[in-house]
């Protein structure tokens, strides 16, 4: 069975590629301005006729996926990540965060649109977050079980993204400063108390040593 081609990657790549980039360069304009684009008005704003923009997006979501910032982002730890958990966790978050702060606008029209009916596969949808946060606490993959690691990545996701952005800043009242710096004290929060949790705790019984063979020691003990 033969597999079609995306239409920008057939025939002449780099002009399809330059012209694919105008579109989604419209489109972020559009969005930080405030408004919602369409497939028609990025076509206009990008100087480019309806039918060829059609032909790279066919739908208003598959547009905006594209000109999503995160979309093309696969890791926020650079080239020379830091070996310490914490340290790797705390430049997730502030490069996460930092993202927010600079495409707010665009982050919460793709909010909007990810709460509709039928998402499809808006990147929203797409846990790109969970892939960042899993990555910076790789370290932790001796120490804590599998399970609980993974319940670790959601409870920190949950405490940043545009979602608590949202909340922090319109209901709570916060600046959008002051939101971002308690997501990244949230997640070290998150972080420091799943790593105590799995602490030995100071006087605990060595591994194999029983009960019988504790209180027998008692026993052997002067008053």
């Amino acid at each position: 069975m033969a597999v079609s081609t995306p239409y920008e990657h057939s025939g002449r790549a780099s002009q399809k590629g330059r012209t694919r980039a105008a579109l989604v360069d419209a489109a972020r304009s559009l969005v930080s301005e405030g408004k919602v684009p369409t497939v028609d008005t990025v076509a206009e704003r990008a100087a480019i006729s309806r039918t060829t923009a059609y032909r790279y997006f066919p739908s208003q979501r598959a547009l905006l996926g594209a000109a999503h910032p995160e979309t093309a982002t696969s890791s926020l730890l650079g080239d020379d990540p830091p070996q310490d958990v914490a340290a790797r966790l705390d430049l997730v978050m502030r490069e996460f965060t930092r993202i927010l702060m600079e495409t707010e606008s665009q982050q919460r029209t793709m909010l909007r649109l990810s709460l509709e009916d039928s998402p499809g596969d808006l990147p929203l949808r797409q846990g790109r977050a969970i892939g960042w946060i899993t990555e910076a606490l790789e370290p932790l993959g001796g120490t804590l079980p599998d399970d609980e690691l993974r319940r670790l990545v959601l409870a920190v996701r949950s405490v940043c993204g545009i979602e608590p952005l949202v909340w922090l800043t319109d209901i709570g009242g916060l600046s959008a400063i002051e939101a971002t710096e308690l997501m990244r004290w949230s997640a070290a929060s998150l972080l420091r108390s799943a790593v105590e949790g799995h602490r030995p705790t100071a006087g605990a019984s060595a591994p194999g040593r029983s009960r019988a063979g504790r209180g027998a020691g008692r026993r052997g003990r002067r008053p």
